[in-house]
């Protein structure tokens, strides 16, 4: 074998090599852990995809992850109380107009979010079941309230402007089912925030730097 031929066949394959090298070296981090919780991971693409399809709050202007990841802390925890009393599963047709909303709401980008964020269908069919028996668990257990006379009042009190039309305030027999309504979903909120409270405070959770 002549020199020329020895140099081509050890030239060749460090070229391949410092190409393999290269391409590693530039190579991206396409997914992280963001949180652990009670051992389960939440990952950056777990967020980015919730975020795209509108499954969690809209991010604040100073950090772009810090409330669609507290969204799926929150999402977890109560999951976890959800299984543990394990509620009946809702119907298909129910599972299914919820996916169509989420489909709806991210258009013509539904199939291309699906396929950057490596999940099927079928997989986020799952996620939309898991949402409905939260919401089940949650109207079951705080869905039973029924606010006082003077607490309906009193909210009308408060609330004049919102029952103020063309100037005046309509009287509280008009507005009193209006009036209970949202009194009753205040409480229902203040009470299930405080429920997931205690639910962060017992769990181990580890939201790790970024």
């Amino acid at each position: 074998m002549t020199l020329k031929r020895q140099m081509q066949g050890f030239i060749a394959p460090l070229i391949l090599a410092t190409a393999v090298t290269s391409v590693a070296a530039h190579a991206e981090i396409i997914d992280r852990i963001l949180a652990v919780v009670n051992g389960a991971l939440i990952m950056q693409s777990d967020v980015r995809m919730a975020m795209r399809l509108g499954l969690v709050p809209a991010p604040s202007a100073t950090d772009s992850l810090a409330a669609p990841l507290d969204a799926l802390i929150e999402r977890r925890l109560v999951l976890e109380e959800v299984d543990r009393y394990a509620p009946p599963d809702p119907n298909d047709a129910d599972v299914g107009r919820r996916l169509d909303d989420v489909r709806q709401r991210a258009g013509a980008a539904f199939d291309t979010i699906l396929r950057e964020s490596g999940i099927s269908v079928d997989q986020l069919r799952r996620q939309m079941r898991d949402d409905l028996r939260i919401d089940a668990y949650l109207l079951q257990r705080f869905g039973a309230m029924q606010p006082s006379e003077e607490e309906i009042q009193q909210y009308y009190r408060d609330h004049q402007a919102a029952f103020t039309r063309n100037g005046a305030v309509r009287p509280l027999d008009e507005v009193r089912d209006v009036a209970r309504a949202e009194l009753m979903a205040n409480q229902r909120a203040v009470m299930i925030t405080d429920w997931i409270a205690g639910l962060r405070r017992r769990a181990t959770i580890n939201v790790l730097p970024r």
